[in-house]
């Protein structure tokens, strides 16, 4: 009984503990699991709990010891914390919180008997969608892969279809293959799934591998199986095919399609190449190198595990390590005259400000006599949180139809006579015959920064020495038309990144604030 009141005791000291250290990652998390793409989320939980159950007689069969081991796992938890805490980054944080867990799951039970439930525990990474940048890049892929292949199919059954983009022309209507069909939603449980399927599967490692790969074709085929259906009945029944009733069916009919391929591949694989298997032998239990054997919570690992979560809810609660830090001046006062440029002041639309959470931006058309156009987009940000930082126009941009190519990063000469240069990103973002070129980059406190990698590394090292994460965005665009050269657009948004990059020093804060 003393035991049992011990264990609860622990259990419920650590769980105060991570619900105060992932106060804010929690509440997020469920938002995420609210989104159709990734809605799948709720159900993780509940699998990995009937896996754990199912191997509870091994589980049970093995002792639990005192691993220190396990503390090589919580600390770069920790680190991860205050990554994603300072860096402004909530998938770090999902990493933090799942490595924490397993190392403190790992120092009080052992590896011997967390090996007997290593499969639930990494199918709990599930439980955490990816990071934005991947999950927007992944559905662009998804959209435009499936684009191709449900024209392809029309074109079999005899229908006029082209594809511009996501964009497909039937003649008769114009269908956009938009997020909500771009398969995303059904590649990760998917996935999942054949996951499951491959961990249930008695046969060699590489027939569980070939299971689990062949799911990534098989949501491919079946969405553009399912685009091409919607445009095929689109000519009967209008509308109403890509919407309601047809469009929740055709998702029931993709799980179904695919489960019903999956599960004759595994009796498939499991005739064709014959595994020599003798009986499954039981599991011995095993002490590694590290662990203690005896009690699974004396009083030091008990102390140090708490005392680890106690002190860093303790900083994260005590310390604010954001300052916000103001514009030099408002972005509205920057120059609409350039040169030969003449600018005229653009503005977004209400839904674009609240989704960006900027503290101040500016978005210009400028004009020359040639007819040529650049505009230019800034967005400042006084401090940048979770959920609230600097979106790459990588991420942005693709979408409508739009497509990043010949990405990369060009050098613009500032100053001459200093030597001053910069490195940039540049891109050229197609869309059917219509070109556009485009410069962006980070000015992060006195520093030019191009991915969004190292932007997090410096928020998070800004944070923890200057109490400083603001940051902005700039970009340039101007259109390429088909009677001019990439090279002359490039000369002309080269001579404008010179100008503009000298007139922030007067606007955004530099190093010294």
């Amino acid at each position: 009984m003393l035991k049992n009141w011990r264990v609860l005791a622990l259990v419920g000291g650590y769980g105060i503990l991570f619900a105060l250290l992932y106060r804010h990652t929690f509440p997020y998390l469920l938002s995420q699991w609210d989104s159709p793409d990734f809605n799948y989320c709720y159900l993780v939980p509940l699998v990995v709990a009937y896996l754990i159950w199912d191997r509870r007689d091994e589980f049970n069969r093995v002792p639990a010891t005192v691993s220190w081991w396990g503390l090589l796992v919580v600390f770069p938890g920790l680190g991860l914390f205050w990554l994603g805490e300072l860096g402004g980054e909530y998938f770090t944080l999902f990493l933090s919180l799942w490595l924490v867990a397993v190392g403190l799951l790992w120092l009080h039970l052992g590896g011997a008997k967390l090996k007997t439930i290593r499969f639930p525990l990494l199918l709990s990474l599930a439980m955490f969608p990816p990071p934005n940048l991947v999950a927007s890049n992944l559905s662009l892929q998804l959209k435009l892969i499936s684009s191709k292949m449900g024209v392809i199919m029309m074109q079999l059954m005899g229908m006029t279809a082209y594809r511009e983009g996501n964009v497909i022309d039937l003649g008769f209507t114009r269908l956009q293959v938009v997020d909500a069909c771009s398969g995303l939603r059904y590649l990760f449980p998917i996935i999942i799934l054949g996951l499951i399927l491959a961990y249930m599967f008695r046969g060699a490692w590489w027939k569980k591998a070939v299971l689990v790969l062949s799911t990534v074709p098989l949501v491919v085929l079946t969405n553009g199986l399912r685009i091409a259906a919607t445009g095929f009945l689109f000519q009967f029944w209008g509308p109403a095919v890509a919407e309601g009733f047809f469009h929740d069916f055709a998702g029931w009919f993709t799980f179904m399609f695919v489960l019903g391929v999956l599960v004759p591949e595994m009796m498939l694989l499991k005739r064709i190449f014959p595994d020599r298997l003798g009986p499954n032998p039981a599991r011995e239990a095993a002490t590694a190198v590290g662990e203690v054997p005896g009690r699974a919570l004396p009083l030091p690992a008990a102390v140090i595990g708490l005392l680890l979560m106690l002190v860093t809810v303790a900083a994260a609660q005590g310390i604010d390590f954001r300052e916000k830090t103001p514009v030099k001046q408002p972005l509205a006062g920057f120059p609409l005259r350039i040169g030969e440029w003449q600018g005229i002041p653009q503005s977004l639309e209400q839904k674009y400000i609240d989704a960006l959470d900027f503290s101040d931006y500016l978005l210009i058309d400028y004009r020359d006599p040639r007819g040529s156009v650049i505009n230019l987009y800034i967005a400042y940000y006084e401090t940048q949180r979770k959920g609230e930082s600097i979106h790459s126009p990588s991420s942005c941009l693709p979408g409508d139809g739009w497509v990043f190519n010949d990405a990369g990063l060009t050098t613009v000469t500032i100053n001459p006579e200093e030597g001053r240069q910069i490195r940039i990103k540049r891109a050229i973002i197609e869309k059917g015959d219509y070109r556009q070129l485009t410069y962006y980059w980070f000015p992060q406190r006195g520093r030019i920064l191009t991915g969004m990698a190292e932007m997090k590394l410096f928020n998070f090292w800004d944070a923890l020495i200057y109490q400083r994460t603001d940051g902005s965005l700039v970009r340039l665009i101007t259109p390429v038309s088909k009677e001019e050269t990439v090279e002359l657009a490039d000369r002309r948004l080269q001579e404008m990144t010179r100008t503009v990059v000298q007139l922030l020093d007067q606007y955004l804060p530099g190093k010294e604030g």
